[in-house]
């Protein structure tokens, strides 16, 4: 078959890869989106995992940044189908006396659960609150002059700071163990610089946007940006895996949702040496170990708020999530991991049967891990939920190397493209004034290995896009 000519080709159809693909094909530019698997969706697929009936995500479950995507706010993607639900609480954290702290939409509501600590949080979060619309659009992009130098500097006093240090400033135990939670998410040791930033950015966006649940699975995300693409004369071919550039149909440039290591193998021998060697030490993090549930019924929660929360934060005290972190880092399988847990079908009845519910956990773990942690994730939630074991009906489990099988991009199970430390926060994949470019013309990198990171955002996408327009790949 001969190859069809294109001004763009994206390869992979993840969050970035459409975001990339929609801003180029908004540009008046014809465009291709290739993906190797036949569903498209990257991190954004669902499926029944466990039993007919039980929808699962297979990868990302919740999303805040989806919601708060400066990129996707200006897209319609209700018209094409998406529709989010929002828990009456968005984030729960147990302890082991029965009690929980909870992030909730309302700021107060929030501050004032956390007794005596409920100034500090106010002083902390009222501001961010207030200048996050103003600053969102250069923390979720590459480095550069920002459009509100006084609020950036200001959040980025706290933001560089490790967790282990900014929580000094919160008394409770509530308080603190509902930050470390925060914190995990940027899957490194607690220790490290910038780990408080994104407890600031998902608490933010909490009280700014919610933490969703995507009716009918994160797979609709995905379908959404896709249909909105095609509706705007956009292509995508599925079960197009891409080894090398001679699998690339002829094009005036192409961007790829794929990391470092990907990237070198299927176009290497176009880059410079330099580019070759700075691609070759990117750092990939931790794995995670995940599985899903299919349940008699709800997890049976000690703590009430847990029992109306979309997520849960599995790890008891900050002391012990600081812990399980440095051990996973470190190579070790900590017996009490941090587990971050979503329970989606108490709010969307379309995810299992009637009656029935599903769950999705995680843990983070040594890079490239096969060890089995169903055990002790399974111990850890019984632990704040005890009984939960006798409501499995089913479950499917992915260890870190199954999770890279599943999805390439999720190296050594990491599903952050990369560490995200201070070495790697703005100079991912390189150091350079545009990360998004490589050495070779008209090839550019747009996964979450660039600025800004990992979460369904689409704003690496977005901004590669932007970049290779202004590289001179417009109309």
């Amino acid at each position: 078959m001969a190859k069809t000519e294109y001004d763009a080709v994206v390869v992979g159809s993840g969050p970035n890869g459409l975001s990339a693909a929609i801003t180029m094909q908004r540009a008046g530019l014809s465009v291709l989106l290739l993906e190797g698997k036949e569903t498209i969706g990257g991190g954004l697929r669902s499926a029944e995992l466990t039993q007919p009936g039980f929808v699962h995500d297979v990868c990302s479950a919740i999303h805040p940044m989806a919601v708060g995507s400066p990129f996707f706010q200006t897209l319609p993607l209700t018209d094409h189908g998406l529709e989010f639900i929002d828990p009456p609480v968005l984030c729960a954290h147990p302890f082991d006396n029965g009690t929980a702290a909870t992030l909730r939409s309302s700021l107060s509501e929030t501050a004032e659960s956390l007794g005596v600590d409920q100034q500090t949080y106010r002083s902390v979060f009222e501001p961010l609150v207030k200048q996050w619309p103003g600053m969102a659009p250069d923390i979720l992009g590459p480095l550069r002059i920002p459009r509100h130098p006084i609020d950036m500097a200001s959040f980025g006093l706290d933001a560089l700071l490790p967790v282990t240090q900014f929580v000094k400033r919160f008394k409770t135990g509530e308080a603190r163990g509902l930050l470390g939670g925060m914190a995990a998410h940027s899957i490194q040791p607690l220790t490290n610089l910038t780990t408080s930033a994104i407890a600031l950015v998902l608490m933010t966006a909490g009280h700014l946007y919610g933490w969703p649940i995507p009716k009918g699975g994160s797979q609709t995300i995905a379908n959404a940006l896709a249909s909105y693409f095609r509706s705007i004369g956009g292509k995508i071919e599925t079960g197009r895996f891409v080894q090398s550039m001679q699998d690339v149909p002829s094009t005036r440039v192409v961007l790829f949702d794929v990391t470092p290591k990907q990237l070198l193998r299927i176009a290497g021998d176009r880059f410079s040496t330099l580019y070759q060697k700075q691609l070759e030490h990117y750092r990939y993090g931790m794995g995670v170990f995940k599985i899903d549930w299919a349940l008699d019924g709800p997890i049976p929660f000690t703590a009430p708020e847990c029992r109306q929360a979309g997520t849960v934060h599995i790890g008891g005290t900050f002391e012990e999530i600081v812990q399980s972190e440095q051990l996973a880092s470190s190579g070790k399988h900590p017996e009490r991991p941090f587990i971050l847990l979503a329970q989606q079908s108490i709010f969307d009845q379309t995810r299992a049967p009637g009656g029935k519910q599903t769950a999705w956990a995680y843990c983070h773990v040594p890079n490239g891990s096969s060890v089995d942690r169903t055990d002790v994730i399974e111990k850890q939630i019984e632990r704040f939920a005890p009984g939960f074991r006798d409501r499995i009906l089913a479950r499917h489990a992915m260890n870190s190397v199954q999770m890279e099988a599943y999805n390439p991009n999720y190296i050594g199970g990491d599903i952050n493209g990369g560490v995200l430390d201070i070495r790697q926060l703005y100079t991912r994949p390189v150091l350079s004034l545009s990360p998004y470019k490589t050495s070779a013309p008209g090839i550019f990198i747009c996964s979450s290995s660039t600025p800004p990171g990992g979460g369904v955002h689409g704003m690496c996408g977005y901004h590669a896009a932007r970049a290779a327009l202004r590289d001179g790949f417009g109309l």
